[in-house]
């Protein structure tokens, strides 16, 4: 059995970071753009002993292989738009190399994220491949940095009976893009309700040009769906559409809008900071709202009339991550939103 758990370990090792990269096993996938520390990064963190990684246990017959405990830091997943941030909190609070980063943070995305939260089910593939240590895959998630849960997972909790605490770290903005070639720079609240429930099929309706007008959504469960059923529609009924035009995941979205030869007419929606930093996203053009574009001052100010918050979410009775959370919304901790390009709460 010893021998068994050494291979597994070091399979886990060399392939957990491509296995987060493989189209079915999480955020890595949907995230295109180099994701490291800038060349004025900081240390930010003053006291770096109160959230660490725990023992580590060697692996007998395995040598150099270690089975790590999380110790005080909390084990984290979430939302692809927030892998940043838990890349950040991973060089303030244990400076790991970025080689390390994506073996370390393996976000499975909104979905799963919660459930994983609410089941207490662990993050199987963490590991810190540079000092030969797999996470421990017995650990059940600690922290989720997210989208607001839609109205299924808020029920999932309820019915485990699961109280869950829900933090806002910063802000940014829900947009909605077009192709770049698309003369309309802005719409209102009321005309992006109105495409979304089918009234609206060409763009000469809207002030463009003579163009078929396709509106792609996202799949049901997303944060990015739950944000437009939610705080967009505001109760009224999306109209339906073939699997042609619902984006899997938050790249193929912003590629729909953007491909020049199919994407003229498109309109679709993500997150600012998705769209500005996780991926490849030229040809695209973000719109105002009720002419009001979705910069730094418009979120903090709620001026953008769909700024939203990313949540850190937790179990209620976790002391150890509430002194984590309430760091992350102190002033160092927003120091660190900051310098992972979020919008910090103030």
């Amino acid at each position: 059995m010893k021998r068994i758990l050494c291979i597994l370990v070091s399979c886990l090792l060399f392939i957990a970071p491509a296995l987060a990269e493989n189209p079915d096993t999480g955020s890595w996938s949907q995230i295109n753009q180099a994701v490291s520390r800038g060349e004025n990064w900081q240390k930010i963190v003053t006291d770096d002993a109160r959230f660490s990684l725990g023992e580590k246990t060697p692996l007998e017959g395995g040598e150099g292989l270690y089975i790590a405990s999380y110790g005080t830091y909390p084990s984290m997943d979430g939302s692809t738009v927030c892998v940043p941030m838990a890349m950040e909190l991973a060089r303030q609070w244990l400076d790991l190399p970025e080689a390390d980063m994506n073996g370390f943070v393996t976000f499975s995305t909104t979905p799963y994220a919660y459930d994983r939260l609410i089941q207490g089910k662990p993050n199987p593939l963490s590991t810190v491949k540079s000092q030969g240590v797999m996470m421990d895959d017995t650990h059940p998630i600690d922290l989720v940095l997210a989208t607001y849960p839609n109205a299924d997972e808020r029920k999932a909790a309820e019915d485990a009976g699961v109280e869950l605490i829900y933090v806002p770290f910063c802000y940014d903005a829900f947009i909605f893009m077009v192709n770049d070639q698309n003369p309309v720079e802005s719409l209102t609240v009321r005309q992006i309700q109105e495409i979304y429930s089918g009234r609206y099929v060409s763009w000469s309706q809207l002030g463009g040009e003579a163009l078929r007008l396709d509106a792609y959504q996202r799949p049901h469960g997303s944060g990015s769906q739950t944000a437009m059923e939610e705080m967009v529609m505001q109760g009224l009924q999306m109209s339906r559409v073939n699997e042609n035009y619902i984006s899997d995941g938050m790249a193929d979205a912003v590629q729909q809008v953007g491909n020049y030869q199919n994407g003229l007419g498109a309109v679709g929606y993500s997150y600012l900071y998705y769209v500005n930093a996780l991926v490849e996203s030229g040809g695209i053009k973000v719109l105002s709202i009720d002419g009001v574009a979705p910069t730094d001052e418009n979120l903090q100010s709620g001026a953008y009339p769909f700024t939203v918050n990313y949540y850190a979410v937790y179990r209620k009775g976790d002391e150890n991550t509430e002194a984590f959370v309430r760091w992350l919304v102190g002033e160092e901790g927003q120091m660190a939103v900051r310098q992972a390009g979020y919008v910090p709460l103030y």
